[in-house]
């Protein structure tokens, strides 16, 4: 009778033990659900204004778990392509209030896609702070032209300007040509059915192009893919793209303590101490051409011939700029100008490749200023002349603008379009969007490089076409970009005829920090 007394109460305290659990577990529950419900509404009650805005009106917490779903299911939609595809959604569904409010998971923002709007936005001097997502390119930039703001900027902006003028440009065109000619090689391989990826080769390039322009040092990337600054670079831009796109590690603390965070880490540390490496060499080397002298002596300045020597110079001469301040400008320089003329010039080839009567006319051009000669350096009066190339180039970069989406943050409130936007908010001009707009571009989805031709631009907007973006912040090397992608196409097309495999329809396009093709650009190669 006794052991049948305790096993009721080992029943009994079980039973309330499981009760007071359940109860608990349902408090827990309600509690959450309080703190959630009370959270909106506080959230929507501040977030008022943007709300009235025009946009979709969707539960942000349903659209935010819509895209963390496609991020932990990336086997069936990129979360990249599935962003992009929903802002042009959005601009489908709101093209006649020239602009639209979105969340980005519980982040508002403001697509722009007008050029009217773009201009209050791009052309103004008090909205120049880039989105925040920038911030997480602190341990690598620290605080170089991408990353700064306020007086800092305008002073560093101010100092590098010169360092792009046309006559310092043309020290860069031997090493532009001497690297397209080593892809031309590599391209030679590739010639037969054989599909290609042409993004994988010309990136290569870009990046002998830039390290030897922004360092004077060779890293061989076309030769050499196993190289320790190469891997790093790409690894880490790989990260950055990852971050922006889980909430969960816009925190630093967390990202610090995650895998991609060391990840990151240690990639940062491999080219900042690359590039230390590299600055300290030259400037012994500089200083060592002025021994006895004054390097403030400009009868001592030798021509530079890159970009780390221009910056030196400010160093060394004036003291505008310290080692590390040099450091950063050459490593913004290395992410900014790589990937974005490396798409640029990847979709220029697909495209070329598309339209054979494009392509036609082209090589009928530029075989009139170099006949049969397949290897002859690039001169600037060469590069003057191809001006049918260039309308290919710049209608290329409107079909499929290398920076795709442009961000601001705005911290006072402005109105744009006769509505009012709170500061706080982020500001998306949607680059892709205006180029695409067909009351600027009638018939805008058709490949006509004719419409860049001086006579269809008269008239045209200033802010209807930005690819390298505009105002006070637009891109300082826009006109090395734009050489780069005419030397290494014209020694492209001296020398294979491009057939693309893939229909632009069938394309799925992905809004990283530059607007890329998911699948990569196929194209097959006829040696000439």
């Amino acid at each position: 009778m006794d052991k049948f007394y305790i096993r009721n109460n080992d029943d009994d305290f079980r039973n309330i033990v499981e009760n007071a659990a359940y109860i608990l577990g349902i408090s827990i529950i309600l509690a959450i659900f309080t703190l959630l419900v009370h959270i909106y509404i506080d959230f929507k009650k501040k977030n008022e204004i943007l709300w009235n805005l025009p946009g979709c009106k969707g539960n942000p917490f349903f659209v935010s778990c819509v895209i963390i779903k496609s991020i932990f299911n990336q086997n069936v939609i990129n979360p990249n392509v599935l962003i992009f595809q929903t802002i042009c959604g959005i601009y489908n569904l709101f093209s006649k209030e020239k602009m639209a409010r979105i969340w980005f998971f519980f982040k508002p923002m403001i697509i722009l896609y007008t050029p009217e709007s773009v201009e209050a936005v791009l052309s103004s001097n008090t909205i120049l702070e880039k989105k925040f997502e920038y911030r997480f390119l602190g341990p690598w930039f620290k605080s170089g032209l991408i990353t700064s703001k306020g007086t800092k900027w305008r002073i560093r902006r101010k100092l590098l300007t010169s360092s792009f003028h046309f006559r310092i440009l043309e020290d860069f065109l031997p090493i532009i040509d001497y690297h397209s000619l080593i892809l031309v090689q590599n391209l030679r391989s590739k010639v037969g059915p054989q599909p290609t990826d042409i993004v994988y080769w010309v990136t290569l390039c870009t990046l002998d192009i830039l390290c030897e322009t922004a360092m004077g040092k060779q890293i061989h990337a076309q030769k050499n893919t196993d190289n320790p600054y190469l891997k790093a670079l790409k690894k880490a831009s790989e990260i950055f793209l990852s971050r922006i796109s889980k909430p969960w590690l816009w925190y630093d603390t967390i990202f610090q303590l995650s895998s991609e965070g060391r990840t990151f880490k240690r990639c940062v540390d491999v080219m900042c101490n690359f590039s230390r490496k590299v600055i300290c060499e030259r400037k012994r080397e500089l200083l060592s051409e002025v021994e006895g002298k004054s390097y403030k002596d400009d009868s001592v300045i030798r021509k530079k011939k890159a970009f780390l020597d221009l910056l030196l110079h400010h160093h060394l001469q004036d003291g505008s700029l310290t080692e590390e301040d040099v450091r950063e400008e050459v490593d913004t320089f290395m992410f900014a100008g790589h990937d974005t003329t490396a798409v640029g010039l990847s979709w220029t080839l697909y495209l070329i490749g598309v339209y054979p009567d494009v392509q036609k006319k082209l090589k009928e051009e530029i075989e009139s200023i170099f006949g049969n000669d397949k290897e002859r350096e690039v001169t600037i009066e060469d590069l003057k002349q191809l001006k049918y190339l260039e309308c290919v180039i710049k209608e290329s970069q409107r079909l499929y603008p290398s920076l795709p989406l442009i961000g601001r943050e705005i911290r006072e409130d402005v109105t744009i379009n006769g509505f009012k936007i709170p500061g706080g908010t982020s500001c998306l001009v949607a680059t892709y969007l205006l180029h695409h707009n067909p009351d600027i571009y009638p018939n805008p989805e058709i490949f006509d490089p004719d419409r860049f031709l001086p006579e269809n631009t008269t008239g045209r907007h200033p802010y209807a076409y930005i690819p390298f973006s505009a105002g006070p912040r637009n891109c300082i090397g826009q006109r090395f970009a734009m050489m780069e992608l005419k030397v290494a196409i014209a020694h492209v097309m001296r020398n294979f005829t491009i057939r693309s495999l893939d229909h632009r329809d069938k394309l799925h396009l992905t809004a990283e920090m530059v607007l890329r093709c998911s699948e990569g650009l196929r194209i097959t190669l006829e040696e000439r």
